[in-house]
């Protein structure tokens, strides 16, 4: 028969390995990725493509429809063929762009200074402010971007609301959360990065890979600094977010997070004047 101590030493035995199972959940939830992966089918000389997902699976990100995650009929470079612009190389990764043919920056690029881009949605207009000189590559790839139309009439795919991860991802075409331009550079890291409310930075299939999908943060989030920080949000584009996120998702990939209950298009993405 265990006496009163060993109960309570049993009972104090439960509770301990109780409260590090609780741990170690919470830890997972909030190290996931922003992007869980998806492989893209490349040539053997591409290790990296862009593969954007959710966390916890669900039906938006990681559903049948990332097996297609390309539409219409874009045609494609081939996969490993490179392009250097400035200190930066663009890799295609052998798939369309979910029906915008477009390619990846070329030539000369500006290496400082900041780049003004208006995101114009149905919900409102947001500004952003991209850091040349921190994120040279991922700003040269939105400008070329936004001068081919590319974010024109794309969704923003993705709404989450949880304690520890606020953010509204868009740049997928296709709406997936699998699609991309067809090419992708390095993802630019330090490992001292941040995301706070106001930040914008580059989705990733945590491969090292950028491509098209970005994600704003319109409240203080916890990640691990593996994301390209490009940028800032202005204030009126907060409130345009603050409006979004109040609206909530559908919960499709998991609790807290999922496609926006009111859809968000970007109508067009635009040189600041």
């Amino acid at each position: 028969m265990p006496t009163n101590k060993q109960r309570r030493q049993a009972a104090q035995r439960r509770l301990q390995r109780q409260l590090e199972r609780r741990e170690q959940l919470a830890r997972k939830r909030r190290t996931r990725l922003l992007i869980g992966v998806t492989a893209v089918a490349v040539l053997a000389v591409v290790a990296a493509a862009l593969v954007i997902s959710g966390l916890g699976g669900g039906s938006s990100d990681n559903t049948a429809a990332a097996a297609s995650p390309t539409t219409g009929s874009a045609t494609a470079a081939p996969a490993g063929q490179t392009t250097v612009a400035g200190p930066c190389t663009y890799t295609t990764d052998g798939t369309a762009s979910a029906g915008v043919a477009v390619t990846p920056p070329s030539g000369d690029i500006a290496t400082t200074g900041t780049l003004a881009l208006t995101m114009t949605t149905n919900a409102g207009a947001i500004g952003l402010n991209l850091d040349r000189a921190t994120a040279t590559c991922a700003a040269a790839s939105f400008e070329a971007l936004t001068q081919q139309g590319y974010f024109d009439g794309t969704p923003c795919h993705r709404e989450t609301d949880s304690a520890a991860l606020k953010v509204l991802q868009c740049g997928d075409p296709s709406g997936s959360g699998t699609g991309g331009p067809g090419f992708t550079y390095p993802t630019q890291v330090t490992g001292s990065e941040t995301y706070p409310r106001g930040t914008l930075a580059m989705a990733n299939s945590g491969q090292g890979a950028d491509g098209s999908q970005f994600f704003l943060v319109y409240g203080d989030s916890q990640l691990p600094p593996s994301y390209t920080v490009v940028g800032t949000i202005d204030e009126p584009g907060l409130a345009v977010l603050d409006t979004i996120a109040a609206n909530g998702n559908d919960g499709s990939n998991g609790a807290n997070d999922g496609k926006p209950t009111q859809p968000v298009t970007i109508t067009t993405m635009t040189l600041a004047q």
